[in-house]
């Protein structure tokens, strides 16, 4: 469903409640991904009136014990959205390639019904 807001006459936090995707002219584009963007690329966003903004979180281990605290109380959970037996691993590469999941990929060994 495609639903415009606007943001002067509607609080766009209570409006926008399980969403994809945003577009919104203007404003603050903030990539999480460890690649580089072309400069070329940075010249357009800015040209369209937006801002661009790296951000790299590196492990810790104060952040890391943080995150398996969480794991251990059961607070941290991932959401799997496909699971293949380790046989079909080429199966599971190609569905992430499509960019369409929406969680983890999980290959499985047969024997130990671990993952």
């Amino acid at each position: 469903m495609d639903e415009a807001i606007d943001y002067h006459t509607v609080d766009f936090a209570e409006a926008a409640k399980d969403i994809d995707v945003v577009l919104d002219p203007g404003g603050t584009l903030v990539s999480i991904l460890p690649v580089p963007i072309d400069p070329d690329e940075l010249v357009g966003i800015a040209e369209r009136g937006i801002r661009y903004e790296a951000l790299l979180v590196e492990a810790d281990r104060a952040g890391m014990q943080a995150i398996a605290d969480l794991a251990e109380t059961s607070a941290l959970r991932a959401h799997i959205d496909a699971t293949f037996p380790l046989g079909e691993a080429a199966k599971a590469h190609a569905l992430s390639e499509t960019g369409r999941t929406t969680g983890k990929i999980v290959l499985t060994v047969e024997g130990t019904g671990k993952a």
